[in-house]
């Protein structure tokens, strides 16, 4: 999962790229970049690290422009290095910048079919440079000086025709403008934004809301999935269907834990989402254990607190923030490797012992993955003084793969896969686990304002939604993005695999 940004300016648009990559460095944490171009021509800066810590003064000035195009990275195996830090650009035709997030299910065959029929060399082993250069491959069959908004879609039809997956992405065309798009099935967010200066219109594409809020701009509205809009130098906003829709199906965890509350993706808020699903957690725990025991409900912070609020308010029990958190951590769930989100923890999260203390204390949290964080939160929780534990999920259990951009590459890391809810309770240490129903959370997920009635759900079903994924898919999956392919890969122990780089 990662985070991109796309600006069309009336000024210098290298300030408002950075301040968009701040609001979105919860979607990745592990690289930055921006590329702008103006009268200059193309400049980029991109390396590992935070938005804060990649960008200096110095780089700052170096990016001129009123165009220009941001992302944050989120890493898989294979994905370690600087060299694959976005946006990633091809000088021909005309020069092309991509920043992607998703990921292609068929990015293995994509990739040889580019070194022997379209001759083209990739630099790296991430699928966002094999979209780019199926772009890039598509649009010099146009072959003329400059390409039309007409050339530009009917490049993206056949990238559309050539690419499975779930996957959006901004595209800067050195001269001609930025692109964005969506994969038909809508599984990956794109917001169109917009802002009036008294030198004419300015356009923003994000991948969520609230980076358009912070920076003044109006929510126009989602790109539609198979959809291609394109702001041309000029500021000028073309937009065409460049693939049919076959069903739109967001994915379901942008809501459960991705997105931050204050977006609002295809018509829905995050935040009244995430009470919904409090609501109807509450509703359940009502049901299995009317006469429940709870003292307290302690969020851990800061995904679940608008469920775990509430689920208090609902339940009419005490709602306490028993663990405090430390700002600077990373976010466990996206860090690399198992080793680095084992160690994060404690220095992540400190129990304050008199919310604990005697107390038989529900613990809230979006999502149960691996299992090992709730582990080590329950242990916090008893060395505080809890009596005893309980655990909610705001989820249901997580159980499979998911290939569309998300790191849960393989199912044997999934704590709930093969496992039954009692089975995983004793593994985490839990006197007792709640988890969320799937039909409760896709409920929970709608809105009489939305016309979404279908969403991404395969990491808790199994559904997957584009209809290509296959048990061979998944092996390969596996080997190549799992804890230990990481490792391999740090360590130079395995060769390096086509992976998502967005």
């Amino acid at each position: 999962m990662c985070g991109i940004v796309g600006l069309v300016g009336t000024s210098a648009a290298h300030q408002r790229l950075y301040d968009a990559l701040t609001v979105l460095q919860h979607r990745g944490q592990d690289a930055a970049g921006i590329a702008t171009c103006g009268e200059s021509g193309l400049c980029v800066r991109k390396a590992s690290g935070l938005v804060r810590d990649v960008f200096q003064q110095q780089h700052m000035l170096g990016l001129r422009g009123n165009i220009g195009i941001g992302h944050v990275r989120y890493p898989t195996a294979g994905c370690d290095s600087a060299s694959e830090a976005q946006p990633f650009y091809v000088n021909s035709p005309y020069g092309i910048c991509l920043a992607h997030n998703g990921n292609l299910t068929n990015a293995a065959e994509l990739a040889e079919v580019l070194s022997r029929e379209d001759r083209r060399h990739l630099n790296t082993a991430s699928d966002s440079e094999v979209l780019l250069n199926v772009l890039a491959s598509e649009l010099q069959r146009i072959g003329t000086p400059r390409v039309a908004p007409a050339d530009v879609f009917a490049a993206l039809e056949a990238v559309y025709r050539r690419c499975r997956g779930g996957f959006a992405a901004v595209v800067m065309i050195i001269g001609h403008g930025v692109v964005g798009f969506r994969d038909p099935n809508g599984i990956r967010p794109l917001v169109l934004g917009q802002r009036d200066t008294p030198r004419g219109p300015e356009w923003m594409l994000a991948s969520e809301s609230v980076a358009l809020d912070i920076l003044s701009f109006r929510l126009v509205r989602d790109v539609a999935p198979g959809e291609a809009v394109l702001i041309d130098a000029a500021g000028r906003l073309h937009s065409h269907q460049c693939a049919a829709v076959t069903r739109h199906a967001p994915c379901i965890f942008e809501y459960v834990y991705f997105a931050r509350p204050d977006s609002k993706i295809d018509h829905i808020s995050v935040y009244r989402a995430r009470m919904r699903m409090g609501d109807r957690l509450a509703e359940k725990i009502l049901r299995e254990r009317p006469n429940h025991d709870i003292d307290v409900v302690i969020p851990i912070p800061e995904t679940s607190c608008t469920s775990a609020l509430q689920l208090a308010q609902r339940l009419g029990l005490k709602y306490r923030e028993g663990f405090i958190k430390n700002r600077y951590i990373g976010r466990t769930f996206i860090m690399p490797g198992q080793d680095q989100r084992q160690r994060s923890v404690r220095s992540k999260l400190n129990a304050i012992d008199l919310e604990f203390r005697g107390k038989n204390v529900l613990l809230i949290d979006d999502s149960i993955v691996r299992g090992t964080t709730s582990a080590q939160i329950i242990e916090l929780a008893r060395e505080a003084g809890a009596r005893k534990v309980y655990f909610a999920s705001a989820a249901p259990p997580v159980r499979f793969p998911n290939v569309y951009g998300i790191d849960m590459p393989a199912a044997h890391e999934l704590v709930a896969n093969g496992r039954t809810i009692d089975e995983v309770a004793r593994l985490i240490g839990a006197d007792w686990l709640v988890y969320q129903d799937l039909e409760d959370l896709i409920a929970a997920c709608r809105h009489e304002d939305s016309s979404i009635q279908v969403f991404d759900t395969s990491c808790f079903s199994g559904e997957y939604i584009t209809g290509d994924v296959t048990p061979e898919y998944l092996e390969r999956l596996q080997r190549e993005r799992s804890d230990e392919a990481k490792q391999r890969s740090r360590d130079g122990r395995g060769p390096l695999k086509l992976v998502h780089g967005g």
